[in-house]
């Protein structure tokens, strides 16, 4: 008798299957969406509040303003965005970004087209245990204010930025 053994999603990082009350509340509102939420005509009123009414119970469940979340496609857009548009909102502060040596491509990505730009982007290594470490490779001494760490948690579906 050949036993079947149970699989177990473990790549949340990737992606993450959607919880029943989630796919619920999608269900209900794509059924009703027949339109993008930027059209300027009446059909894009429906998926609009929609995308207001997220909003705010996004901003809600994390004690910050409507106006601060913003929605996007994938984390690939959201890293690119956020490392690229803090870069360009704080050049007056330096042009330095340290980030782990770990980082997903599309964040060690964006570094790179940000060197390009002139920026300084130290990558972090870490040690055995995954932890970043002191030590920059090379001959590198950096001495700056940090304004942007990043770093990948590994083994949980959670980023923290800084």
């Amino acid at each position: 008798m050949k036993t079947e053994m149970k699989k177990v999603y473990l790549d949340n990082m990737a992606t993450t299957p959607v919880l029943p009350e989630v796919r619920y509340a999608m269900v209900a509102i794509l059924d009703r969406i027949v339109c993008n939420p930027s059209c300027l005509h009446e059909w894009g009123d429906v998926p609009r509040d929609a995308m207001e009414m997220a909003r705010g119970q996004v901003a809600d469940l994390i004690g910050g303003n409507p106006e601060e979340i913003i929605f996007t496609g994938s984390g690939t857009e959201s890293n690119n965005m956020a490392l690229k548009g803090l870069a360009m909102a704080q050049q007056k502060k330096g042009k330095h970004i340290v980030v782990s040596a770990i980082e997903h491509f599309s964040v060690l990505n964006s570094a790179k087209t940000l060197e390009k730009w002139d920026l300084n982007i130290p990558r972090v290594p870490v040690d055995k245990m995954v932890l970043l470490t002191r030590k920059m490779s090379g001959k590198q001494s950096v001495r700056i204010r940090f304004w942007y760490p990043s770093c990948m948690l590994m083994g949980k579906s959670a980023r923290f930025t800084y």
